[in-house]
């Protein structure tokens, strides 16, 4: 099939497109390439793939409506995976803007785009972050979301209720898949595991925050892959049961879904920070901090409803997934 990927330079869109070219599908891909973290790292993971006679890459930003609807135009995708997005809980508390430039008006072109060219089915990236003030662990897609706790997780809930709003007006099929925690080789220099890595080697002492008592759904990258993929497969279909009267979060009488994609083994921060120690064979200096803004103090996927959908649920340990980041860092920054 033709599939557009969007955020195609990115740590997850980069993944998927490869995989999805390795099977023998046609993958256009949209990135900007932006400034928010080294975009040498974003070209090394492009240079993978950008040559294969079956990928086209467009280097533009989603809010630039017109090259949007032009590339869809042109290369009339059979379906969609929009995984671009201004990243991060933290930096959402230094510039707003940039997510409602990135994460609501790049998003209205998609769905605009999806609906005019008749994409068949647009699988798009939510976050674990929509959970908010949420304390009932583990978390389902049929728990309410109303409470979000960074400009981040507001910006991912409005993309679950647009997507909604134009599988009903349009029959578009959309399915959100919440990502619990991404890790793995080709991950973002901004999260914990890059930036403990890096801090360890070069001998400098981490920012442990919550002073440590922090748990996480850390979810392996090709995991992740792999259910993306799955689920882009599967076109949403409306839930002949929904019940208006007690509607559920997760489903709709519209072709609408969203889904947890997650470990389903919650890890203790500091777990997570011994597999790191062990991995490189160095035992980390710590800086221990308070709870930042914006950020939970546990989070906990309850995946039951994507191993129903597409027979998938990620299984991928903790101590195998650092592992194989450590081995890629140290070869990718020859260390």
């Amino acid at each position: 099939m033709k599939v557009l990927v969007t955020g195609s330079a990115g740590f997850i869109g980069s993944s998927v497109a490869l995989k999805l070219l390795e099977r023998g599908d046609t993958v256009f891909g949209i990135d900007n390439h932006n400034d928010y973290y080294d975009p040498t790292l974003k070209e090394a993971r492009l240079d993978r793939f950008i040559n294969h006679k079956n990928y086209k890459h467009l280097r533009v930003s989603l809010e630039d409506k017109q090259e949007v609807i032009e590339y869809f135009d042109s290369h009339r995708p059979d379906r969609v995976i929009n995984l671009a997005a201004q990243a991060g809980v933290r930096y959402s508390l230094e510039n707003p803007y940039a997510y409602i430039d990135a994460n609501i008006q790049g998003f209205i072109n998609i769905l605009e785009a999806c609906r005019h060219f008749e994409c068949k089915h647009l699988t798009y990236a939510s976050s674990s972050s929509v959970y908010g003030g949420n304390t009932k662990l583990p978390f389902s897609e049929h728990d309410s979301v109303d409470h979000p706790v960074s400009l981040y997780a507001a910006t991912k809930k409005a993309n679950e209720l647009m997507a909604h709003t134009y599988s009903h007006l349009y029959g578009l099929p959309t399915t959100g898949l919440r990502f619990f925690t991404v890790y793995g080789p080709w991950g973002r220099p901004d999260m914990a595991l890059f930036l403990f890595t890096k801090a360890i080697l070069e001998r400098r002492p981490i920012d442990v925050y919550n002073h440590g008592e922090m748990t996480r759904d850390f979810t392996f990258i090709d995991d992740i892959v792999e259910g993306i993929i799955r689920v882009n497969d599967k076109t949403a279909i409306s839930n002949k049961d929904f019940d208006s009267l007690n509607p559920d979060p997760g489903s709709s009488n519209a072709p609408f879904r969203v889904f947890n994609i997650g470990n389903s083994r919650p890890t203790p921060l500091m777990d997570y920070i011994d597999s790191i120690e062990t991995s490189l064979g160095i035992e980390a200096e710590k800086n221990f901090l308070p709870l930042q803004s914006g950020d939970v103090p546990a989070t906990s996927s309850d995946t039951s409803e994507l191993e129903k959908w597409v027979g998938f649920r990620p299984n991928t340990s903790v101590e195998i997934g650092v592992q194989k980041f450590v081995d890629w860092y140290r070869d990718f920054y020859k260390v």
